[in-house]
């Protein structure tokens, strides 16, 4: 966690993260309230988000709010985080939820596709509309898209999740061109192999870490405060000429 003098400039922001409370949402929402930001969670587990807001609040004096919602239902969302945007003021928008079913390519029906499709980068696209608006206003805004190294490199028994976290890719470049004027910065950010709940697909825990670490430069797990500080970053006042990039967060496994 940030000491009394880490300042990303993230005080008196409020940051929304959907799929806020697992995985890697979860660390990412305890570092932005550590950093001062007051924090949206948003994401279909009740349990983990009210206790994960509740622990924010409690230990952090922080605001810490968590707002139960399906992706899936992607008009619902839509007019849950237009309703947030006016009541919250939305600074900063995070765009984590992801699913990741694993199967051969030619396994997948179309509805499964799709499903994939909507809850990963279509409801990316619907909150981004919701909170531009605001942002544009206040002539300031951030959203980061997370993406993944499986674009760079492709990836087998994933055809869905790859193909939708290139199009957050695309969201990112068209979002960043055409709002950059507004004083709103657009970026992804594409983690690498991180110790969490998504590497139960992966098999074999210790193989899959041998053969992680065979890829990266840095011989070592990625955690999920490295992922958090380069969101923080990039949803900085000093991150405000950087627009339009994707930034791979992975201990140097994909080298651009």
């Amino acid at each position: 966690m940030p000491d009394a003098s880490f300042d990303l400039h993230a005080r008196d922001r409020t940051v929304l993260i959907t799929g806020g409370a697992g995985g890697l949402g979860a660390p990412t929402a305890e570092i932005f309230a550590a950093a001062g930001a007051r924090v949206l969670i948003l994401d279909r587990n009740d349990a983990a988000g009210l206790e994960l807001a509740r622990r924010i609040n409690a230990t952090q004096g922080r605001e810490a709010h968590f707002i139960h919602a399906d992706l899936a239902a992607i008009e619902n969302v839509s007019a849950q985080v237009r309703e947030l945007a006016v009541r919250h003021r939305v600074d900063i928008l995070i765009n984590n939820a992801a699913v990741y079913p694993s199967k051969e390519a030619l396994a997948y029906s179309l509805s499964e596709y799709e499903q994939v499709q909507r809850i990963n980068a279509t409801a990316a696209f619907a909150c981004s509309q919701a909170v531009l608006p605001g942002m544009i206003e206040r002539r300031w805004g951030r959203i980061i898209n997370i993406s993944s190294i499986t674009f760079g490199r492709g990836w087998s028994r994933l055809a869905p999740y790859v193909i939708s976290k290139g199009a957050l890719i695309g969201l990112t470049r068209a979002l960043a061109r055409e709002f950059g004027e507004h004083g709103v910065t657009v970026n992804a950010v594409c983690p690498g192999a991180f110790p969490t709940e998504a590497e139960r697909i992966q098999g074999d825990a210790a193989e899959y870490e041998q053969y992680v670490l065979g890829n990266q430069c840095v011989k070592r797990r990625g955690t999920p405060a490295d992922f958090a500080y380069a969101l923080l970053f990039l949803a900085s006042d000093y991150a405000g000429f950087i627009t339009g990039q994707s930034l791979n967060v992975d201990g140097g496994w994909v080298l651009q």
